[in-house]
């Protein structure tokens, strides 16, 4: 299974007054890490949005296991959680530096145009793309 590992370098202004990143934050965290892991499927976000479709959240679950504070290095693990042709859904693991876990979710997109908002098939519409989230769920080795 592909996972790609984005540093996130914790800023102030995501903290709340415990010094603690504000929960909101995490969502945020999450899809940068989804587009670093789109970018490394070789596709663009904004390269498909001039497709006119769009990919919006229809569902996400947080659960906070350790607190990030204010200048912690911390690491957004993504990959593809499942995968059905239209609906997409990706995990994500925030990582500490020594390695422990701070936060899992998962969020779930389907891709839809821009206009209308009518479901769209990633498999018949973006055949590399789909090729690309079969790929990325291979277990290797």
């Amino acid at each position: 299974m592909k996972i790609v590992e984005t540093p996130i370098q914790v800023r102030y202004q995501e903290t709340d007054m415990m010094g603690v990143v504000y929960h909101a934050n995490y969502l945020i965290w999450f899809e940068i890490g989804r587009t670093a892991f789109i970018d490394g499927l070789g596709f663009s976000y904004a390269e498909i949005e001039k497709e006119g479709v769009v990919s919006p959240v229809i569902d996400a679950q947080v659960s906070f296991k350790k607190p990030v504070r204010y200048g912690d290095d911390v690491c957004v693990r993504t990959w593809v959680e499942s995968y059905d042709g239209l609906r997409v859904s990706y995990g994500y693991e925030v990582v500490h530096a020594d390695g422990s876990t701070a936060v899992t979710g998962v969020t779930k997109h389907v891709v839809v145009k821009s206009g209308s908002f009518r479901p769209v098939s990633i498999r018949k519409s973006f055949p590399d793309w789909h090729e690309a989230y079969l790929s990325a769920m291979e277990t290797t080795g």
